[in-house]
């Protein structure tokens, strides 16, 4: 699946600017960014459900604007699986058959059976952890080849959530499947995403893989006696100050930044994992779980 070049404005106010992306089969795309930054309208494009202003979305070279009948191929899970409370599982299931032509029934079957969701009464009964588990299952069993998830795991509890992770993971490999999601849960990217997407006002600010992208920077803890000198905090991104401890993060040329801070004889010098959470700080700025 290809992004081109797409911009959209919605009431006058551009929400999404010249993005152009890919998206590669067998793997997972985390999306991230701020409030506002233009994750679920971007979903919304790649699905169809919106058009862009300019640019286009193709999925093995066709136009989802332009044939409709690739668009079998991209299912979108929105965070809200209300649209479905007032039906049951039967009904539900037989729409997607009458929207998806290679809709699996004996998958279908097969993975209901597995999380044990029942059969009788209405969606709505269900609670937010099967409502969840529900939708994913129905978007596996279209045989869609890209999969489109908002917040999947918002509101779940502990036991849910564990089980939708490993599912997803197992989903890729087992149906050789594209899972994009866009989630202010960082902590749950970092453990399944292949690759992260920041989107800053409407605008791809980084796109690169996690491993690569954590390799572009380096974390440390460094004590000094008067506190973290005030001359190097613009080059350097401050993610913690506590007293005279401080925890930065360095990118640009490594060496010279590491080099740089030992030269200055710091009372202590550690250098820590990074993780997701400090590159969304570093790049977005704000409140590490911001939306």
């Amino acid at each position: 699946m290809k992004i081109v070049n797409v911009t959209k404005s919605i009431h006058g106010q551009t929400i999404l600017k010249d993005v152009t992306l890919t998206i590669e089969p067998g793997k997972i795309t985390g999306i991230i960014g701020r409030n506002g930054a233009g994750k679920t309208t971007l979903l919304r494009l790649l699905v169809g459900i919106l058009k862009p202003m300019t640019g286009d979305v193709t999925v093995e070279g066709k136009s989802i604007f332009r044939s409709p009948e690739i668009k079998e191929e991209v299912v979108f899970v929105p965070a809200s699986a209300d649209a479905l409370k007032t039906y049951t599982l039967k009904e539900v299931q037989r729409l997607y058959q009458a929207t998806y032509p290679k809709f699996d029934d004996k998958l279908f079957n097969e993975l209901v059976n597995k999380f044990g969701l029942p059969r009788a009464g209405k969606i709505g009964s269900y609670s937010k952890g099967m409502t969840a588990l529900f939708a994913l299952i129905l978007a596996l069993s279209t045989r869609a080849k890209y999969i489109l998830l908002d917040e999947p795991t918002d509101g779940l509890d502990v036991i849910i959530k564990k089980q939708m992770l490993q599912f997803l993971i197992e989903a890729v490999a087992d149906y050789e499947v594209a899972i994009v999601i866009s989630s202010h849960r960082l902590d749950e990217l970092e453990f399944m995403a292949d690759t992260i997407v920041m989107l800053q006002e409407g605008e791809i600010q980084q796109s690169y893989s996690l491993d690569t992208l954590k390799a572009s920077y380096k974390k440390v803890q460094v004590v000094f006696p008067q506190g973290f000198p005030a001359f190097l905090k613009s080059d350097f991104t401050l993610l913690q100050e506590t007293g005279k401890v401080a925890i930065v993060l360095l990118d640009g040329d490594l060496d010279k930044k590491l080099a740089q801070l030992k030269s200055l004889n710091p009372l202590f010098f550690e250098e820590l994992p990074i993780t997701l959470e400090d590159l969304f700080v570093a790049k977005l700025g704000g409140e590490v779980y911001a939306d």
